[in-house]
């Protein structure tokens, strides 16, 4: 009989809070943030204190991954609407009394300065799925407008700031929950083939379309710098071009095997710009050359293999909605990194995940990853 009296052990009081959790992800997370933490003590030890802060950034991350994890996906779909209103309404503060920096309007002072458009990577498919949940089994073209009209109101607030990378971020993640939901091949593939067509016709007619007294209208001018640097960032080798040039030589310089870890000269001498931020693909590249990378993109590919397979099992329409843009969330962010920085993508400021320097978007990538194990966890303990 004293035995059924007996005190668990803290190791038997813990272990439900651990109980479910997706090994193969969580395995993916501590990969690459180790990758993260390694790439950022070489390219930030003569960088004043980003290593230490960056470390910061990712345990807090880690605990806030940990915590939303706890969360049921029944209750994530409670918090759906509140947190779109929310979002809605900081980004309407911003525009209208907003702090401006560097010629954009992206923060906002509530006792402490805020970039309400990252909350808005959370809140945009969280409640697009939200919406397709209420209306599973009844789908009608009219709920895919509504669907629109849901994401275009924020995304039009974040452009205006501007900042077109997190607005496509923003765009992305809601297209996935649409695409996800059903949304016909008929409607998706007139609008990719006339962005092809029109991709096509501006690399071919590109003296003309970047000659400087062309004015494209639907751009503002920095942005169509952007896009004719891209092009052709030679240029303008010592000025807008200098990024993508940097970015190119230092990941080609890495060669097979890369330079060695805090070998890069290209890194250390200071050539790279952005060197801890949107650019650290390139530094990684140079000291861990073609072999790294590929290891680096295998560990990429490995966690939304595995989050597209949490989508795939998830119980509900909401929970598979959400995973999958979730996942693909992180697709987009790494593709386009790595894009922009290897000279393919028009530079765009997003974030390498794990390994980019940056309080808020790390955040942002904790809250995410928990939700993702919130739903591989609710499926593993209803088949416990």
């Amino acid at each position: 009989m004293a035995a059924v009296f007996d005190k668990p052990t803290l190791l038997q009081r813990i272990a439900p809070v651990f109980q479910g959790f997706d090994g193969p992800l969580a395995f993916a997370v501590l990969l690459l943030a180790g990758l993260g933490l390694m790439t950022m003590y070489s390219v930030g030890f003569d960088h004043g204190t980003r290593f230490a802060s960056h470390s910061r950034n990712m345990m807090l991350a880690v605990v806030v991954m940990f915590i939303v994890a706890q969360i049921p996906p029944q209750r994530l779909m409670s918090l759906a609407v509140p947190l779109y209103v929310v979002g809605v309404a900081l980004l309407l503060a911003v525009f209208l009394f907003g702090i401006e920096k560097k010629g954009s309007q992206r923060w906002i002072n509530l006792g402490i300065v805020i970039q309400p458009s990252e909350l808005m990577k959370i809140a945009m498919p969280l409640m697009l799925a939200w919406w397709f949940q209420r209306r599973e089994g009844q789908l009608k073209p009219l709920d895919f407008g509504v669907a629109l009209l849901l994401l275009a109101v924020p995304a039009a607030f974040i452009l205006k700031q501007p900042d077109l990378g997190t607005t496509l971020l923003v765009v992305a993640s809601g297209l996935f929950v649409i695409f996800f939901a059903g949304l016909s091949w008929k409607l998706i593939l007139p609008p990719v083939l006339i962005a092809g067509v029109g991709i096509v016709t501006l690399i071919l007619m590109e003296p003309q379309w970047c000659a400087p007294d062309v004015d494209w209208k639907v751009l503002r001018e920095y942005q169509r710098q952007r896009v004719c640097t891209l092009l052709d960032p030679f240029k303008d080798p010592l000025g807008k071009g200098f990024h993508i040039i940097q970015g190119m030589i230092a990941i080609g310089s890495g060669g097979l095997w890369g330079k060695g870890f805090m070998q890069g000269t290209q890194t250390h001498l200071e050539f790279i710009p952005e060197r801890t931020t949107d650019f650290i693909y390139a530094a990684f590249s140079e000291e861990f050359g073609l072999m790294g990378t590929l290891g680096l993109m295998v560990a990429f590919i490995f966690l939304v293999v595995r989050g597209l397979m949490i989508a795939l099992e998830a119980p509900t329409f909401f929970s598979r909605l959400l995973a999958g843009a979730l996942t693909l969330n992180i697709f987009v962010y790494a593709f386009v990194n790595m894009g922009m920085v290897s000279g393919i993508l028009p530079v765009v400021g997003v974030p390498l995940p794990f390994l980019s320097y940056g309080g808020t978007a790390m955040i942002t990538l904790g809250i995410g990853l928990g939700m993702l194990m919130a739903i591989g966890k609710s499926k593993r303990l209803m088949q416990s």
